[in-house]
């Protein structure tokens, strides 16, 4: 058995796969370390299996011991684990207002900090904790009428996202023995990034304070659509920062392209499923480390489930074929042929 992360013999794993023979064969079998904090990026066109994979690892981390898995699932990918026989919480997040500060809260609103409504959304989010004072604040301050409309009609629209609530998520729930899903399917990217950042900060936060125990993973899925608006300064401050404390943070993606580059460069696990886009290729072959000969397009499988595994850690690269999940997948493309069979 080969372990994918680190070169030590001991300490917890979960298994990804095992290792894909020239001749298509199964391998040795090929964990991955899940005793120390990682950086992770799981990419692949659409139907190559990146978030097929994503739970694969998701099922190893709920029976790892001393970790907190989340998942934040933006597809409802992870759904049917609420009625698997895992230890898994679905959750339809709700976040406190003042988890954003007041540059966030420009941001998620499409305004300038500087200017008009903007500032009057800045100074709300410094002086009240909560959605509903922030939108009192608004109201009865000394301002220009149209400035104050607009200010107000922003706060209205998150208001209407049904995202904000002054209790937001205990941190009991994020940092828990079993897997929280964060089911965001139903959220447009703002309200959806607006959770993100909140969650992301509080990951990282709870871990500084040493107001836990367990070593949170932040599992990420569709994560190109994050990773450019209210949630990209706390994703980064997890890839760049995060192993400091003990968060993991794993982002699962099919535009690798869309992905910064300083992201890219701090992984220390890749798992590469088939991708033909030249962009997407070009941003991993940009960021690749030197030992990883050849031509990076040419090593990338061609099968779905297949992958090529980048392990910084060793410096050393893999051939997997991943492992059958245990839990029900949710995130197969729907076919028509299939709604027809259920009506005979």
């Amino acid at each position: 058995m080969v372990v994918i992360g680190r070169e030590e013999a001991t300490g917890a794993t979960t298994r990804l796969g095992h290792y894909r023979a020239r001749d298509g064969s199964r391998g040795a079998p090929v964990d991955v370390d899940v005793d120390r904090p990682h950086i992770g990026l799981v990419v692949g066109k659409r139907g190559s299996g990146k978030t097929y994979t994503l739970g694969v690892l998701a099922e190893g981390l709920l029976a790892a011991e001393g970790v907190a898995p989340v998942v934040a699932d933006p597809m409802g990918a992870f759904t049917p684990l609420e009625t698997a026989d895992v230890p898994a919480t679905v959750v339809h997040p709700r976040v406190r207002a003042d988890a954003l500060d007041p540059r966030q809260w420009c941001t998620v609103l499409g305004l300038d900090p500087e200017r008009g409504a903007g500032a009057l959304v800045w100074r709300a989010a410094s002086e009240c904790a909560t959605l509903d004072g922030m939108r009192s604040w608004v109201a009865d301050v000394d301002a220009v009428a149209s400035t104050a409309r607009a200010a107000s009609n922003h706060l209205a629209l998150a208001a209407s996202w049904d995202i904000f609530d002054a209790a937001g998520i205990e941190t009991e729930t994020l940092c828990s023995d079993s897997l929280t899903v964060l089911d965001m399917s139903g959220l447009a990217s703002r309200p959806a990034g607006a959770v993100l950042a909140a969650v992301a900060t509080a990951l990282y936060d709870v871990r500084m304070a040493e107001q836990t125990c367990r070593l949170p993973w932040f599992l990420i899925d569709e994560a190109h659509a994050f990773t450019d608006g209210v949630a990209r300064r706390p994703l980064r401050r997890l890839v760049t920062r995060g192993r400091q404390p003990g968060v993991s943070c794993v982002l699962a993606t099919q535009r690798p392209s869309a992905v910064p580059a300083t992201t890219v460069s701090q992984t220390d696990l890749l798992v590469a499923h088939r991708l033909t886009s030249t962009a997407d290729i070009d941003a991993l072959h940009a960021a690749h480390p030197t030992y990883l000969d050849g031509d990076f397009a040419a090593r990338l499988p061609e099968t779905t489930g297949d992958a090529l595994v980048v392990d910084d850690g060793t410096e050393s690269v893999h051939h997997v074929t991943v492992r059958e999940r245990r839990t029900p997948h949710g995130g197969e493309t729907p076919r028509a042929s299939d709604i027809g069979a259920g009506r005979e």
